[in-house]
């Protein structure tokens, strides 16, 4: 109960720091119609050689170098001659950005700009950024990967458990009884089913910082990688005929399937619980969502993602062989 109640504040802390500080600001334009009516439009890149059909940014962290894109945020009435080369950029604390700009954002950008300009590829740099942060992370998704072991080598003791008490659901101090000897078994096998939580929640928050960092950072998403725009995203790219974007949603799909795959084995208990086919529904179809919305997001984005789920399918692989050697030498 502790442990929930401290991730539970954490979770309040990180959303307090999402809503109450800077973000995205999108570039909208107020129009007005035949009709004397005024109506915001949100200014798109959806026109000109290197168009990327994505949503600009009010607050660009730095000059755009494309004279299309220049050209199109002066129209709209942002002085990029005021802001400072992509290759010049510094994360500096002003108290008008915020928290979440200064702390997530402005970090972010940077060494994601460094690293760009030190391997000369903007693509590379963003796996290389989402390498970074994985293996600050791993001491902590190391741990969780290891829960789940725990919990795969519990499985035969909590399969016994649930088939001793499958004609007892009605009865209250029965249920109670098989609680009490569940959490006996997780105790015996050092098994903690809040210790995802914390990762989950730290995730979230660098996912959302790398989606700004990368839309409000020219000198990111103008670049390219393996001949893909970093800029725009896969369905724009597929309505203008340009098949090989399809390679992203793709790999999305793929290494999010065999990461949802992974904890799915580690966590099932009982095959025949009607609740693990719910579970396997849920996690089909948070595959089929992620990979329909990385059709909409910038492929920068969905090269953070392949990577990051990818590190998380070779880490649960090297624990789980880990583990087997271990019972091995047993």
């Amino acid at each position: 109960m502790k442990k929930l109640k401290k991730i539970g504040k954490i979770f309040v802390v990180f959303l307090l720091v999402f809503l109450l500080t800077g973000c995205t600001k999108q570039l909208v334009v107020e129009k007005t119609n035949d009709k004397g009516k005024k109506t915001k439009t949100v200014v798109k890149y959806d026109k000109g050689k290197n168009a990327t059909g994505q949503t600009l940014t009010e607050n660009i962290l730095c000059k755009p170098e494309n004279k299309e894109l220049v050209k199109l945020y002066n129209e709209n009435k942002i002085n990029t001659k005021k802001l400072v080369n992509c290759k010049n950029f510094t994360p500096k604390i002003t108290a008008s950005d915020g928290l979440w700009d200064n702390i997530f954002i402005k970090p972010l950008a940077w060494l994601i700009l460094k690293l760009g300009y030190l391997v000369k590829n903007f693509g590379l740099a963003v796996i290389l950024a989402g390498l970074v942060i994985r293996l600050i992370l791993f001491p902590f998704t190391r741990k969780t990967a290891m829960q789940s072991e725990n919990l795969k080598k519990a499985q035969p003791e909590l399969q016994r458990l649930e088939r001793k008490y499958a004609k007892k659901a009605d009865d209250q101090q029965a249920m109670i009884q098989k609680s009490q000897e569940m959490m006996a078994i997780y105790k015996k096998y050092n098994i903690s089913m809040m210790s995802g939580c914390l990762v989950a929640i730290i995730q979230l928050p660098l996912f959302i910082a790398f989606l700004e960092a990368i839309n409000r950072t020219p000198g990111i998403f103008e670049g390219n990688f393996l001949g893909l725009q970093l800029g725009t995203t896969p369905l724009f790219a597929l309505s203008n005929g340009k098949i090989f974007y399809l390679i992203i949603p793709i790999l999305v799909a793929l290494v999010t399937y065999f990461s949802f795959k992974q904890n799915g084995n580690n966590t099932q208990t009982d095959s025949n619980n009607p609740m693990m086919g719910s579970t396997k529904m849920m996690m089909n179809m948070m595959v089929v969502v992620i990979t329909i919305s990385s059709f909409s997001l910038s492929t920068a984005i969905g090269l953070y993602w392949i990577t990051s789920s990818l590190f998380t399918v070779i880490q649960n692989l090297l624990v789980a062989r880990s583990g087997n050697s271990a019972r091995i030498k047993k």
